[in-house]
């Protein structure tokens, strides 16, 4: 099967707060907030949804095609990204910008306060799923959060074309309007979101879960700490998260859950086994630092599944 994956590339600027940030949120004073704050830590890492998604796809064997926007600033990173097993033949750096930036801060109880400067992913409108060489029938696209126009414009495109695609919109669902969450909801294969964006969505668009379920085959919700839940053909099921060794950082997570269920689903693996290959590959992204910093072999991998799951047969 052939992956291609769409979304943000981008630098993460990771920093720690030795406190909680709920405890500095007066009620009385929500009217009005202004905050700063002191923090301990500050780690620049490789990042971006697209590059992480991309990433736990290539530790597992697959060689994903990364489709998006970058900066001036983009080439030891693309050095990087190919000698992960990553194609960045697909990849536009726009040269009068810089490679958009995540600031991030998170708190003692995992609480993150956050910020996205876009730049050259406000570009990613100028690339089309049309000039894709070598598209084939049996490919599968992802659309994870990136700028918002581009990311409707490649729903339509893999609607019109006929490729399958997952509707990823994340963080985007805080900006985008209910008609282009909508938009992507109708006619994608598949609708991935966290607990709190399908609320967002819900809200938004208007339509229920089993709205959602009428447009896409399956619709999966994450739900952190207490697993996920996968939805298809009028059944649900849910999969435990597997415990980690030690947290050390959330920022990736949700991306590494989704390559490892895009790599269930190149296999041909139900879709609860699809759940729990991203459960897996979350774990190690939440032990490490940033969503790019963790690596394991296949061995190791397969051997950590069947500790929680059982034999692992792909």
């Amino acid at each position: 099967m052939k992956l291609i994956i769409t979304g943000s590339i981008a630098f993460d600027y990771l920093m720690s707060f030795p406190g909680k940030f709920t405890e500095h949120l007066l009620p009385e004073h929500m009217h009005r907030v202004s905050l700063s704050f002191l923090v301990d830590t500050m780690d620049k890492r490789r990042g971006g949804c697209a590059p992480n998604i991309a990433y736990t796809l290539a530790l597992l064997g697959e060689r994903p095609r990364l489709m998006a926007t970058a900066g001036q600033d983009f080439g030891d990173y693309r050095a990087w990204l190919d000698a992960a097993g990553i194609d960045t033949s697909l990849v536009k750096v726009i040269g009068d910008k810089f490679t958009a930036s995540f600031f991030c801060s998170t708190d003692e109880a995992n609480n993150q306060i956050a910020s996205f400067y876009t730049g050259a992913m406000a570009n990613a409108g100028e690339l089309s799923f049309r000039t894709v060489p070598n598209l084939a029938a049996d490919g599968l696209v992802i659309i994870s959060p990136n700028d918002p126009e581009a990311m409707v414009q490649y729903a339509q495109e893999c609607s019109t074309i006929g490729i399958s695609y997952i509707w990823d919109p994340g963080q985007q669902c805080a900006r985008m309007d209910g008609g282009q969450l909508a938009e992507g909801v109708t006619g994608a294969f598949m609708v991935i979101v966290n607990d709190y964006e399908l609320e967002l969505l819900r809200q938004k668009t208007g339509m229920s879960e089993e709205d959602i379920q009428q447009q896409a085959q399956i619709l999966v919700v994450t739900r952190g700490e207490a697993g996920s839940s996968v939805l298809a053909g009028g059944t649900r099921v849910d999969v435990p998260a597997v415990p980690p060794h030690r947290i050390v950082d959330p920022t990736g997570v949700g991306d590494a859950f989704r390559g490892g269920f895009m790599k269930g689903l190149a296999a041909n693996a139900s879709y609860e086994v699809c759940a729990r290959l991203g459960s897996v590959a979350a774990t190690y992204a939440l032990e490490h630092l940033g969503g790019t910093s963790h690596a394991y072999s296949l061995g190791e991998f397969a051997a950590r599944y069947e500790k929680h799951f059982g034999p692992l047969r792909l």
